[in-house]
């Protein structure tokens, strides 16, 4: 198994306060790891060095094998790296099939060229046709981004960051506001299209029941800082996992 992202003593400053101190995160490609810690912990923080949304204080971060330490979060997509938010992103004036195709443009080797008009990037609009009937949008891509209610929304989101064809996705609470059934579909959803596409999964979910279920690995954060990595069944028997996120209760 080869690792696909790695970050190296990762810190970044915000005046006196620190909002990761030192990260050392390894990755494996091909599997789903979560990152989980109480509120404040420096999980989206994280995501955001890695997708070059912040500049690291110190530190560097690999991905492929190549230092990407500050590159513009449009060049690390560009390299590969494709990442959701807690809050949805999607273009709710555009169509289900063109907020996917838009995406699916960008990962086009011909995107480049401006004597193309977008009607002619067949590809593109192959590949936003297949996402939509992979997340269960198809009978509604011609319909506006706006009329979608939440969870389909989401589902639009995870589509527009496949159709980049990313090596990882990363994923902020994409489960976060939605009903249980909602949840299970969601997490069934981005399991199968991992499975089907052979991506890296990398996700913050605040539901431990689902992280314990999908993960392979757990990276847990207290105060910017890894105070445990492991398997679901370690991180689970870590007493000091137990004190920091559940008072001592168990896991």
């Amino acid at each position: 198994m080869s690792t696909i992202l790695e970050t190296e003593n990762l810190t970044k400053r915000f005046g006196s306060l620190t909002a990761n101190g030192d990260v050392n995160l390894t990755v494996e490609s091909g599997t789903t790891h979560s990152v989980i810690g109480p509120n404040g912990a420096g999980k989206s923080t994280l995501f955001n060095l890695i997708t070059g949304l912040l500049e690291p204080t110190s530190g560097s971060i690999r991905f492929n094998g190549e230092d990407i330490t500050g590159e513009s979060p449009h060049e690390v997509a560009r390299r590969g790296l494709a990442r959701s938010f807690q809050i949805t992103d999607v273009f709710d004036g555009l169509t289900a099939f063109e907020n996917v195709r838009v995406a699916a443009q960008f990962a086009d080797d011909r995107r480049s060229s401006m004597w193309r008009s977008a009607d002619s990037l067949t590809d593109a609009g192959g590949r936003a046709t297949e996402i939509l009937e992979d997340v269960g949008l198809a009978d509604r891509s011609h319909q506006r981004a706006a009329e979608f209610a939440y969870g389909d929304r989401r589902k639009l989101e995870i589509g527009i960051t496949m159709a980049t064809e990313p090596d990882l996705l990363m994923l902020d609470e994409p489960t976060a506001g939605m009903g249980r059934e909602d949840t299970i579909s969601t997490v069934q959803l981005v399991q199968r299209l991992a499975d089907e596409r052979g991506f890296t999964l990398m996700l913050i979910e605040h539901d431990i029941e689902i992280v314990m279920s999908i993960s392979d690995t757990i990276t847990v954060l207290q105060r910017g800082e890894v105070i445990a990595e492991g398997t679901p069944d370690e991180v689970r028997a870590d007493e000091e996992v137990q004190r920091a996120y559940l008072g001592g209760a168990q896991l």
